[in-house]
């Protein structure tokens, strides 16, 4: 299977289960979309009536290395990853790699687009206990086999309102590391307004990586991102966000917006966020119900994607003039990339990642707790809800109909568990809006790799 598609003046051949990225000229681009469907001759006759200048001996010369290329496994790779989809899962059967941990179902802003319903998760309003966060520690190192690396994001609602607690239990897992081997990464993710210069010292100190919520513009972050006053916070958090990231040395960290049918032209956002001094950058689609006032239109998707480009073209210009940033969603290796199981598998919901809530609940990931179908058990007694975690087991690219012709499946793994269910009501479903940005995405973000190959 190819991927053939233009984008920022390049012509880009993507050879979908090799991984090779091919930029070629318009003569090349033609041959490759007629080679599998026509014989030689066809093409040649078609190329040099599409292109009068070249040449017949020139067209077979080219099919002749298009045929080079496909005897070296770098065009129209067959796909040999099927028969392991499930084989790979299995490996890790039982091995949990990380928590992400609620410390506080409750917030101190009221966001209107708030898929956790104010931080409370359609339930009451709670801070988790050093005890039970001590003990999901525990948990997560009974249960993580062999591996010596282990990731915690502190997530709520807003986690610095339980922030002694959360300095308490970082203390324990440090404990916790030299008596078992293991290494902690944490996360934080906050919405900054309680950020103070004891939240930045020990943040810079011990966690790897922060996300900060900010949608961009002011008239745009204060729409929605209000304390329970219905006053914004843009003006608040802003000051305490650079000096954060300026105490982070601009590093290790994400600013971490959403968009809505409010703003899909989610480039002044970036913009924004960029004449503010940062350039660790995320902008992601508001989850919500299709009839939400927040929830992106047909329209807005077509002008969506018309930004995703735009916003690929001003990372080429910036970085051309030596003042690059980053956007989460076109981070890219196009020479090692993800290994093949997570191209696979995904993202591990439900059996190498989970939720804890508060009350030491366990959840295949945050987009599912409150939602007692999907608690698969307790940081007590472990996984009780075997029925729904084979469930997850069983979520793999190959496992969705849907995917089967999808030249971008080994980048999206089979996409979202959450996204898919809350669409179709299956975790192995298909969100197909969010199918359709994806794709849009990765041609953005293989473009800007591919660009970097040849101007550098």
């Amino acid at each position: 299977m190819i991927h053939c598609y233009k984008l920022g003046g390049y012509n880009i051949v993507l050879d979908v289960f090799s991984g090779a990225v091919h930029v070629v000229d318009e003569v090349a681009f033609d041959t490759i979309g007629l080679y599998e469907d026509h014989t030689t001759e066809e093409i040649v006759a078609a190329i040099c009536e599409k292109h009068p200048t070249v040449t017949p001996d020139e067209v077979r010369e080219g099919c002749a290395q298009i045929e080079e290329l496909k005897a070296a496994g770098q065009l129209f790779t067959p796909d040999t990853f099927a028969p392991m989809a499930g084989e790979l899962k299995q490996r890790t059967s039982g091995v949990v790699k990380a928590l992400c941990l609620h410390v506080a179902h409750t917030c101190n802003l009221n966001c209107a687009y708030c898929f956790a319903s104010q931080g409370k998760y359609h339930g009451d309003r709670a801070v988790m206990s050093l005890d039970v966060a001590k003990r999901a520690m525990d948990f997560l190192i009974e249960n993580s086999g062999t591996r010596h690396n282990l990731e915690v994001d502190f997530f709520g609602g807003e986690p610095l309102m339980n922030w002694d607690m959360l300095k308490e239990l970082v203390a324990y897992c440090r404990q916790r590391e030299k008596e078992t081997g293991k290494h902690f990464r944490f996360t934080l993710t906050t919405n900054g307004l309680l950020i103070d210069d004891d939240v930045i010292d020990f943040a810079n100190r011990e966690m790897s990586n922060v996300v900060l919520s900010l949608d961009g513009r002011k008239s745009v972050h204060d729409r929605y991102r209000v304390d329970y006053a219905g006053n914004g916070s843009w003006e608040r958090i802003v000051p305490k966000f650079q000096k954060l990231v300026e105490a982070r040395g601009g590093k290790n960290y994400y600013m971490r917006g959403t968009f809505t049918h409010q703003n899909p032209d989610f480039l002044e956002d970036i913009k924004t966020m960029l004449d503010l001094g940062f350039t660790e950058l995320s902008m992601e689609p508001v989850v919500c119900a299709p009839d939400d006032p927040s929830a992106l239109t047909p329209e807005d998707i077509a002008v969506v994607k018309e930004q995703y480009e735009q916003l690929a073209e001003l990372m080429l210009e910036r970085r051309r003039a030596g003042k690059p940033f980053t956007f989460y969603h076109y981070m890219i290796d196009l020479e090692g990339g993800p290994c093949i199981y997570k191209r696979v598998s995904g993202c591990g919901s439900g059996t190498e990642y989970m939720a804890v809530t508060p009350w030491g609940d366990l959840y295949p990931c945050h987009q599912f707790v409150g939602e007692e179908d999907f608690k698969l058990g307790d940081i007590w007694q472990g996984v009780t809800n075997t029925d729904t975690q084979s469930e997850f087991a069983a979520c793999n690219v190959y496992s969705r109909p849907e995917c089967a012709d999808c030249w971008a499946k080994l980048y999206c793994s089979g996409g979202c568990a959450a996204n898919a269910y809350h669409a179709t009501g299956s975790v192995t479903g298909v969100y197909a809006t969010g199918c359709d940005l994806f794709r849009k995405r990765m041609e953005c973000a293989i473009m800007l790799e591919a660009a970097r190959a040849v101007e550098e």
